[in-house]
């Protein structure tokens, strides 16, 4: 499977250049062509801001314009901002890259184009393109930094190829406490809040001990809170029997 080629076209800075290598390589992406670029290539401005995704601008192709750089691509995405008059479809970054997972999972070449920092893609390179992907922002200031756009392309190819759940929860170095060790806590509770005459009513007392023994099963404690809780409590006993004294 071949990753979309990320195609910058006419760039204007090798600083942005250099950033829109480190987003591409954030997520996996490591295939750069840049389409005459301003200031000539190679550019130190870009090696310098690479830091660290270095070997992207070593693979980019440079190509004199668009035309050479699209060559081999079964489809090609242009992002813009601005209305055109021209009739394409429009995705968003999201759908986009999700077409462009279907194609390259039936073996097609995909590519997508990124404007020049001043205006963007000209009408000329946009014909060239099979679809538009538009990011829906802020109309008042629609401008995207080259380096973002392509941050936020990379970010939604890479959430296309690979899942990852919308939470996890992770505790570094801690061990979430087993399911005796939350009864234990429980009955602990239990006992102390009797102690206390807490459960009261009678004809409450089982619906009142079900829903505590449910929130400490649904709260995911780790070892280390059960102790705590346990040390809690066990000084709450503590002042009141001095108290008592």
């Amino acid at each position: 499977m071949i990753p979309p080629a990320f195609i910058l076209v006419r760039p204007q800075m090798g600083e942005n250049i250099g950033a829109a290598a480190r987003a591409m390589l954030n997520f996996g992406l490591e295939r750069m062509r840049i389409v005459a670029p301003r200031d000539g290539w190679p550019n130190s401005a870009a090696v310098a801001m690479a830091s660290g995704a270095g070997r992207v601008l070593d693979q980019a192709g440079l190509f004199p314009d668009v035309q050479a750089a699209i060559a081999d691509c079964d489809f090609i995405f242009a992002t813009t901002a601005r209305g055109r008059e021209l009739t394409k479809p429009v995705y968003t970054p999201e759908a986009a890259m999700e077409h462009a997972r279907a194609l390259v999972a039936a073996g097609k070449k995909v590519g997508v184009l990124f404007g020049p920092e001043r205006a963007g893609l000209e009408n000329e390179d946009v014909v060239l393109a099979n679809a538009i992907v538009t990011v829906p922002v802020n109309p008042e200031f629609a401008s995207l930094n080259l380096a973002q756009c392509v941050l936020l392309m990379g970010y939604e190819w890479r959430r296309q190829t690979e899942p990852a759940a919308g939470v996890v929860q992770e505790m570094a170095r801690t061990e979430f406490a087993s399911a005796i060790e939350v009864e234990k806590l429980g009955d602990h509770f239990e006992e102390r809040l009797e102690a206390a005459g807490f459960f009261f009513p009678e004809a409450k007392v089982a619906g009142m001990k079900a829903s505590l023994r449910n929130m400490w099963s649904r709260l995911g404690l780790t070892r280390a809170e059960v102790q705590t809780f346990h040390g809690m409590l066990r000084q709450i006993a503590y002042k009141l029997r001095q108290q008592g004294e």
